[in-house]
């Protein structure tokens, strides 16, 4: 109940600062993103001293596990924000409506999780394939070099809306929904936070059964979550440029998600065959920093590689271009 309090506290006070509309600087963002980033980490230590190492062990690999696949979220968000052509001044707006919806939806998957984990230790077999299989996708798309895009006229939600309710052609400041022509309409600030929210439901049916590989324990799947959301808003604005930059994450995250996958299958087969090894926590903790550190540095080589040398004197065409 403290930690739910908790929760309520922090999501009133970012509603409560998105109440007077203003571009997001960067100073505010990295202040709130160190803030948010602390958090996760007093938490691990109290769980730590209050239920030992194994308990803070499982918390910090579901936050790292999370926070990961997060990331590669908050460059789908940048697309939809962009191709509804949110104004910046209600970009933090959309992004905490967005936040809020799936802390409820990753609420809900967690405890059909946790239902279908007690009915049997087959469940983990099914997470497993679900990851592996949505491992081979991301893997796939990314070597073939498929960039993310988002067809707002084909998002069943937006014309679903579109055919319930008229929707005005321009924004109107913060508002929802307005009255024009005697009747109410929707305006585009409504459909960009749907579009975000539904975009959340396909997000948690990857992050929840990832996390459910590292705990068994609803509690603790249900904080990294909620750690890992929380600081959504201001990590958008700190990495919004950073994030086209990050040209391997998905091919670190597929390697995550097959990770945990197999360590899921395994973790089924030890229940049926004890001769069959078990992933340790701590070194799947070591393996997802390990990757998402590799993913980071080649996109970095990948990207100066590609910028190529600074102009010199000796080639002035380089200079030109």
């Amino acid at each position: 109940m403290i930690t739910l309090a908790g929760l309520v506290a922090l999501l009133t006070v970012d509603f409560l600062l998105t109440r007077r509309p203003h571009e997001v600087r960067m100073r505010e963002a990295v202040a709130w993103s160190v803030f948010y980033l602390a958090l996760p980490v007093g938490f691990g230590v109290y769980l730590w001293k209050a239920f030992g190492t194994s308990v803070a062990v499982e918390f910090y690999t579901g936050y790292v596990v999370e926070k990961s696949l997060s990331v590669d979220n908050l460059f789908v968000f940048m697309l939809l924000l962009s191709a509804f052509a949110v104004p910046a001044v209600y970009a933090q707006r959309v992004l905490l409506y967005g936040i809020i919806g799936a802390l409820v939806l990753r609420a809900i998957f967690i405890a059909l999780g946790a239902a279908v984990l007690q009915s049997g230790t087959w469940a983990f077999l099914l997470f497993g394939a679900i990851l592996i299989i949505t491992a081979g996708k991301v893997m796939k798309d990314a070597l073939a070099g498929h960039e993310q895009q988002v067809d707002i006229s084909s998002m069943r939600s937006v014309r679903l809306l579109r055919r319930i309710m008229p929707v005005t052609d321009d924004y109107r400041g913060s508002h929802l929904v307005v009255r024009e022509g005697g009747r109410r309409a929707l305006t585009p600030l409504m459909l960009a936070m749907v579009a975000v929210f539904v975009t959340d439901i396909v997000f948690a049916v990857d992050s929840v059964p990832a996390v459910y590989g590292v705990t068994e324990d609803p509690f603790l799947v249900f904080a990294t979550n909620a750690f890992a959301l929380l600081g959504l808003r201001a990590l958008y604005f700190v990495l919004k440029g950073a994030l086209s930059r990050l040209r391997h994450l998905n091919h670190g995250l597929a390697v995550i998600l097959a990770f945990i996958g197999v360590k899921l299958v395994l973790h089924w087969a030890h229940g049926i065959w004890p001769a069959v090894p078990e992933i340790p926590t701590l070194m799947s903790l070591g393996v997802i920093i390990a990757i998402l550190v590799i993913v980071t540095i080649t996109s970095m080589r990948a990207n100066h590689r590609d910028a190529g040398p600074p102009p010199t004197a000796d080639h002035p065409e380089r200079r030109r271009s």
